[in-house]
């Protein structure tokens, strides 16, 4: 499965199934939260990559996972067949 949202620049960035089961294997603090990952995306402070400038990282706070703060989610900008191809690689609490 995939999941779009936008983030608020207007970008549209997608979740694949197969990122998600990279993400909770390697960070299993996130299992379940695959909604607030997402929502880290739409409504995340963003800041770029000073070595790679088509890798974006968004940060949001969170509550829930005593003792992070954040979700820092890692997103690559793309272009394939002339079409945008934003997808999270990554994500982690901070």
């Amino acid at each position: 499965m995939r999941e779009e949202v936008q983030d608020r620049f207007g970008n549209t960035i997608y979740l694949t199934d197969e990122r998600w089961k990279h993400i909770v294997k390697s960070h299993y603090q996130l299992n379940g939260h695959r909604a607030e990952v997402l929502k880290a995306v739409r409504l995340g402070k963003r800041t770029q990559d000073v070595v790679l400038p088509y890798k974006f990282y968004y940060n949001y706070p969170i509550q829930f996972l005593t003792p992070f703060q954040e979700i820092e989610v890692v997103i690559v900008f793309r272009w394939r067949q002339n079409q945008p191809n934003n997808f999270i690689v990554t994500a982690y609490p901070v």
